[in-house]
């Protein structure tokens, strides 16, 4: 499974979230691209994006983590 973390601090504006990215295969051959974010220490939201090959879910994950690293996340 691949798995990506990502956070964005800024103590000035009390910013303190995360970000997770993480690829999951489906008994169907297919991939999911789980994304969970939301406040360090808290809960997150979870959504589950499905596509068809793993090829696919990778590019997804990829293209999502350089949109959330343009955004300050690291």
């Amino acid at each position: 499974m691949n798995r990506v973390q990502l956070r964005r601090v800024d103590e000035a504006q009390n910013m303190r979230r995360f970000y997770t990215l993480a690829l999951q295969p489906d008994l169907f051959g297919g991939c999911d691209l789980v994304r969970e974010w939301g406040r360090i220490g808290q809960a997150g939201t979870v959504r589950r994006d499905r596509y068809p090959s793993s090829i696919e879910a990778q590019a997804a994950l990829d293209a999502k983590r350089c949109e959330k690293e343009k955004g300050g996340y690291a």
